[in-house]
């Protein structure tokens, strides 16, 4: 099985996840930082991404695209050859930072698809 990069804030969605794909190597943090390393160091199969990373984040109309997984989608739309072959999947329930983040990989020549947790606890193929 692949490795999994989940980015990702919410301690429950985490257990969720850790669950459904124990089959996998998850490599799980709601850190930007460490992300953009891991995604610099390491092959992944699938990289799952929230967009609000903090709890500040969830009641804010302003974007913070440095902390938030936009600025991992930003990352993978400016380096071309990385992770290339990567499923992508937006997983945020926050609609317009996902379509942020879906535009902004797109507009890269990136395949991504934006399916909120709730439907993609009920349809998650990996």
């Amino acid at each position: 099985m692949g490795r999994v990069l989940i980015v990702e804030d919410d301690e429950m969605r985490c257990a969720w996840f850790q669950e459904r794909l124990s089959s996998h190597v998850l490599d799980v943090t709601c850190d930007v930082r460490e992300a953009k390393v891991w995604l610099e160091e390491r092959e992944y199969a699938t990289i799952l991404l929230d967009h609000d990373l903090a709890d500040e984040h969830y009641f804010s109309n302003e974007p913070d695209d440095e902390r938030t997984g936009y600025a991992i989608a930003a990352w993978l739309a400016s380096h071309p050859d990385s992770q290339r072959d990567a499923q992508i999947v937006i997983h945020s329930l926050n609609y317009t930072g996902a379509q942020r983040m879906l535009d902004i990989l797109h507009d890269a020549g990136r395949d991504a698809e934006h399916v909120p947790f709730p439907y993609l606890q009920t349809g998650l193929r990996i």
